[in-house]
């Protein structure tokens, strides 16, 4: 039970990762609040759904509001809601830019600055954003994608300055995932899957709930000295 008592919010926990993250947090002791656009596709105890899109700046307000009535703090954020749209830059759209920086950039910001100072004020947390092995080595065909996922490793670092500036125990950790088996990648075929296999040490694609444990880690006292780092979770991945 390494996270009893703690309140944690986890977005985009409708399904895949996210939803792996809210399971296990919950399984550890967290009271975990689960938001997403849609609804959650499984029931645990100790999890709550919410809907609400991270890009809705009065949603996410209200959102704040509601859990700081109902639970009094938030000592865990996992910001994990993402998108892709993906095309080569030559093709890529504005629209198809706009919402993937909207949603994945903007939506983790916009949670944080409301989080995260309430974590400094109450002196503890633990802010964990979802980046990408495209965040740090970038992708063909994902200019929008990677930028926002290199993006969210800056705002990583910054935070982890911010908001423990003040001698607040708060820590700001990203995970970087490899090619993870969610529902985007079901749809892509076996032998590109195959190709994508090869190219890790270990020869095989990621599940969610390695990602999970990782976020386990990152958000308990196991990590108690880990803050502004980025944790490749990715089978040694080589782009």
């Amino acid at each position: 039970m390494k996270l009893q008592g703690k309140v944690a919010v986890v977005t985009g926990a409708a399904k895949g990762i996210g939803m792996e993250i809210a399971k296990l947090f919950a399984l550890e002791g967290a009271q975990v609040i689960s938001v997403d656009v849609s609804d959650l596709s499984y029931e645990q105890a100790g999890v709550e759904g919410y809907h609400l899109s991270v890009t809705d700046v009065a949603g996410v307000q209200k959102f704040y509001e509601y859990v700081i009535e109902k639970y009094g703090k938030v000592d865990i954020l996992v910001n994990n809601a993402g998108i892709t749209r993906d095309a080569m830059t030559r093709k890529m759209t504005d629209d198809m830019w706009d919402i993937v920086i909207d949603v994945n950039l903007k939506g983790v910001f916009n949670m944080t600055r409301l989080f995260g100072p309430q974590m400094e004020t109450n002196g503890y947390g633990s802010i964990i954003n979802i980046s990408s092995v495209v965040g740090e080595f970038g992708n063909i065909g994902q200019a929008n994608y990677a930028a926002t996922k290199a993006g969210v490793i800056g705002l990583t670092k910054t935070w982890a300055k911010e908001f423990s500036r003040k001698g607040a125990n708060v820590r700001c950790n990203a995970i970087a995932p490899g090619y993870v088996m969610t529902d985007i990648l079901k749809t892509v075929p076996e032998e590109l899957l195959q190709q994508f296999a090869q190219m890790t040490m270990l020869k095989r694609l990621g599940q969610p709930e390695e990602i999970a444990k990782a976020a386990l880690f990152l958000a308990s006292e196991d990590s108690s000295y880990v803050t502004g780092h980025v944790l490749s979770v990715n089978g040694g991945m080589r782009l």
